[in-house]
């Protein structure tokens, strides 16, 4: 299938690792330009020279995403660099826990990046015939899992977020969506961590999937690259989850 995306240019936060490097490698697979931030300088040089190989333009920058108006600065800057802007790809997460200082963290790294970066980016978004925002979001927003903590709830904000800037951003021909994970493995990622330090925790969520192991970044990263192409071009304030059977609600 031609998805329509090359030539297309994409902003994808938190890029140099995990999902979000997933992500970019596989817009610059399918021909997009891309404009990457991270917080670590060795990461987004690696993950730059990486685009680079693969044939895409490259713009990055080093962006802590809680730093609103740096993000901002970055998506403004980007649409300049690139030429213009047709996705926006909104990744990172916060810190996890139950302390204040974590639910500030999520706050300012999850939900107010994607409100800072969707309110950057849409009026470059507008000037796209294909414009496209997805967020990345996570299973624990709609099914309880580790307790009253930080992560579900705030990114459950994101999805009520996503769907209401939907409605309104259509006009402009804007299409927003979440992609829902569920356990993902790579090495460095929480389950590679859990594996290790908690590996009671990790082999009874691996024993509940139904496929019997956990997800890849690549396949996350298959979804949001259907959702940002005109393939998806009806689809428009959807949650898709891709977790492989692993949540056991029906809506």
């Amino acid at each position: 299938m031609d998805l329509g995306l090359n030539g297309r240019k994409a902003v994808v936060t938190g890029a140099s690792r995990g999902i979000g490097r997933a992500i970019a490698h596989g817009l610059a697979r399918e021909g997009v330009d891309l404009a990457i931030c991270a917080r670590g300088e060795a990461g987004l040089e690696v993950a730059r020279g990486e685009l680079e190989a693969l044939g895409a333009r490259v713009y990055g920058e080093l962006v802590d995403v809680a730093d609103g108006d740096a993000l901002r600065s970055f998506v403004t800057a980007a649409g300049t660099e690139l030429g213009g802007l047709d996705i926006l790809v909104s990744n990172p997460t916060g810190s996890i826990g139950a302390t204040e200082e974590d639910w500030r963290s999520m706050f300012e790294a999850d939900l107010m990046a994607a409100v800072r970066s969707s309110q950057a980016a849409r009026p470059l978004l507008a000037g796209s015939d294909a414009a496209s925002m997805v967020f990345i979001s996570t299973i624990a927003a709609v099914e309880t899992f580790a307790g009253p903590v930080s992560y579900g709830p705030l990114k459950a904000a994101t999805i009520q977020y996503a769907k209401e800037l939907a409605r309104e951003a259509a006009a402009d021909g804007i299409r927003v969506n979440t992609v829902l994970p569920g356990p993902i493995y790579f090495e460095g990622g929480p389950w590679d961590r859990y594996q290790r330090d908690r590996p009671e925790q990790y082999e009874a969520t691996l024993a509940a999937c139904p496929q019997g192991r956990m997800g890849t970044p690549e396949e996350v990263a298959n979804a949001v690259i259907f959702l940002s192409s005109a393939a998806a071009s009806l689809i428009t304030g959807a949650n898709l989850v891709v977790d492989g059977g692993f949540t056991k609600r029906v809506f």
